[in-house]
């Protein structure tokens, strides 16, 4: 099998991770990397990676046939725009953009050009997201009717003393943390279609809120409610649940519960809910059966889908388009809290 050469811009910590699933994937490795930090470039160099001083010269002079973008969050529209005028896909670190109205104007340029966005929403691809999507869509819940979501955790004051914009207004949870748990919302339950939410001010004394509640509205009549915090101790999170990244401790707790007519479902223990006899009566005995998924890593699994893309075996499980999408569902709850009015959620 012919190998597939991926070059790799931005080598901070979120491009280091990039650049070890590529190297523990199979058939796919890294052609070049963009790094414009002395600290950075140094440790690209150890590697022994080939160092590029942009992302133009990379694709200019290296036979790429994609391109991570693990760079800050302002860089992507640019950086984007250079690889779609290139005809290389490109897997664009979430959030696609520093908003919608950004975004727009990429994502209906790569399909024009039919140059494949995929957009890293890593969480989709993990085994234990990948057989709760098969429980829903096998019709075990029957139909959806409510979800509930928890993302609560204590960001230690370090945290905000280390970059101070994380303080400011719209550098709240909102924005910064709620787009993972949306974008798994909108892949489990489906599209939104109104949004109404309340915040309150930092109880630190910031300039954004740290903590949020929203009610989803989805297309489907199914009706959701997430809360967030970053000033909460609690062992409620995906972060805390999933033990997806190692620097996080886990916790045998969950942090969805997705209710339906035939059955409940709680993520991520997959553990599934009916009374006895497959029956819809609440004085029949209740039990749980776990669900078997296999182990592992999505950034891995990512990596392999963002290969079969560029090969056109597969189409983007996290188009441009979708992640434009959970990006407007942010935004639109971001709105709500700030006006307290319910935001109508419009499709692109």
């Amino acid at each position: 099998m012919e190998t597939i050469g991926l070059g790799v811009v931005g080598a901070g910590l979120v491009g280091r991770r990039h650049m070890d699933a590529i190297e523990r994937a199979a058939g796919v490795d890294i052609i070049g990397v963009v790094e414009p930090s002395n600290e950075g470039a140094s440790y690209v160099c150890q590697q022994g990676h080939q160092l590029f001083p942009s992302l133009e010269a990379m694709l200019l002079d290296a036979d790429v046939s994609g391109v991570i973008l693990a760079t800050p969050t302002p860089l992507h529209v640019q950086q984007a725009r250079l690889c779609i005028d290139a005809g290389v896909p490109v897997l664009i670190e979430k959030p696609i953009s520093v908003s919608a109205q950004e975004a727009a104007p990429i994502v209906a340029l790569a399909e024009e050009k039919n140059v494949p966005i995929l957009v890293g929403h890593h969480r989709r691809h993990n085994p234990i997201i990948r057989k709760a999507w098969q429980i829903i869509a096998s019709g075990a819940l029957g139909e959806v009717r409510a979800v509930q979501a928890t993302c609560w955790f204590y960001k230690p004051d370090p945290y905000f003393a280390e970059a101070p914009w994380r303080t400011k207004k719209g550098a709240g949870p909102i924005s910064v943390n709620l787009i993972h748990d949306v974008d798994l919302l909108r892949h489990l339950v489906g599209d939104v279609k109104t949004v109404q939410a309340v915040a309150a001010p930092s109880a630190r004394g910031f300039e954004n809120e740290d903590v949020a509640a929203a009610v989803l509205h989805f297309q489907n009549g199914a009706v959701g409610t997430i809360t967030v915090s970053d000033s909460i101790v609690a062992p409620w999170s995906w972060e805390h649940t999933a033990a997806e990244y190692p620097v996080y401790p886990v916790t045998p707790e969950n942090c969805y519960q997705l209710g339906g007519s035939k059955a409940s479902l709680s993520v991520p223990d997959l553990r599934l809910w009916q009374h006895e006899g497959g029956g819809q009566d609440w004085w029949t005995p209740i039990g749980a059966t776990s669900q078997i998924r296999e182990s592992a890593d999505p950034l891995i699994n990512q990596i392999a889908h963002f290969a079969a893309i560029i090969q056109g075996q597969e189409k983007p499980l996290v188009s441009g388009r979708e992640g434009l999408r959970s990006l407007q569902v942010v935004e639109a709850i971001q709105r709500a809290a700030d006006s307290g009015q319910a935001v109508q959620f419009l499709q692109e």
